[in-house]
């Protein structure tokens, strides 16, 4: 990122380019760490269908607990920008300051990692055969693109598609939509020759989704909230539907125009929770709102950074709406 640029990148997006350039990952993180949630899986290092589990998935403990540091200095009289300039600063330094804090706040627990390991075993069951690059899993470098920094990206673009071609990778399912239409997408138009197959998680499901026999533990309600990328950039927007009117014991509720092609942000992606915190948030509690008054008691959808979105959303409305990934409800609805 050269001078000129940089002037014009805000410093949120500027840590997570940074992070991208030089770790390999959105937060700077650890990738051996990234890679625990799969330990005990014994998923082949390398195959020619590779399941890809990408950072917000993988970091979303560590992207949690950053946002609440973020959210937390926004609304302080110092704001979030001097911070995050401070934050990039010391990474120059050798101490990363985002980091420690991380590793205060982290919660520990695997919960937000289950989706991952739901996925993986809803993949299994079903057959397809796959593996996992771990911590050789290169980052798609989505939000250099949606930075603007295209250099930045073309370059990561490249060393990425060569990484994943010399591991014999010829198809990836992915998990996070925007990971998926980088890699679908983007990846292609800027790196010629690229030609690994790529599919969400939720087209896979779909396709068998009449074959299996899924029952719910309980009755309930459940709504869907539409990730922006994986309705609008993929275009699966009945395929996620189709698999919930699959499961027996649930009822599918929603907004009457706030769904689909039209479903309503909730606020995060992009790197833009990062760059207006307090906005982000409204955003997010104005999203579960909606999806609140539909009378559901779950939530449904397929994105790490929606989750917590709306996690926090529903938090400031003190709700006890509970929000789950898709791969979590099919799991459980297969009696994994």
């Amino acid at each position: 990122m050269d001078k000129e640029t940089k002037s014009l990148v805000p410093p949120g997006l500027q840590y997570i380019a940074g992070n991208i350039t030089a770790k390999d990952n959105i937060l700077g993180a650890s990738k051996k760490q990234g890679a625990k949630w799969a330990e005990g899986l014994n998923l082949p290092r390398r195959a020619e269908t590779v399941f890809f589990a990408g950072c917000g998935y993988q970091y979303s403990d560590e992207l949690e607990s950053l946002m609440g540091l973020i959210r937390g200095m926004d609304k302080s009289a110092v704001g979030s920008e001097l911070p995050m300039r401070l934050a990039g600063f010391q990474k120059k330094l050798g101490i990363d300051l985002a980091g420690i804090y991380r590793k205060v706040a982290v919660k520990g627990g695997t919960e937000e990692l289950s989706p991952l390991v739901a996925a993986v075993r809803v993949l299994q069951k079903l057959g397809v055969t796959f593996g996992y690059l771990a911590e050789d899993e290169p980052c798609c470098g989505a939000l250099l693109h949606y930075a603007g920094l295209e250099k930045d990206f073309t370059a990561h673009a490249q060393q990425t598609c060569k990484q994943l071609q010399s591991f014999g990778v010829k198809q990836i399912i992915g998990m996070v939509p925007s990971c998926t239409y980088a890699l679908r997408d983007l990846l292609p138009k800027a790196v010629p020759g690229f030609d690994i197959k790529v599919k969400h998680f939720v087209e896979i499901i779909a396709e068998n989704a009449a074959s299996l026999d899924l029952k719910f533990p309980r009755q309930v309600k459940v709504t869907y909230h539409d990730p922006c990328q994986l309705a609008r950039y993929l275009g699966l927007i009945e395929e996620p539907r189709r698999i919930l009117r699959a499961v027996e014991g649930m009822e599918l509720v929603e907004p009457d125009h706030a769904k689909g092609q039209w479903a309503t942000c909730c606020g995060g992606g992009g790197g833009f929770e990062a760059v207006f915190p307090e906005l982000s948030q409204q955003l997010a509690t104005n999203r579960a709102r909606e999806l609140a008054a539909t009378g559901a008691q779950i939530i449904v959808t397929n994105c790490p950074g929606c989750i917590m979105q709306l996690k926090e959303g529903l938090k400031e409305l003190k709700s006890d709406i509970e929000v789950l990934d898709l791969a979590q409800v099919v799991a459980m609805a297969m009696g994994l």
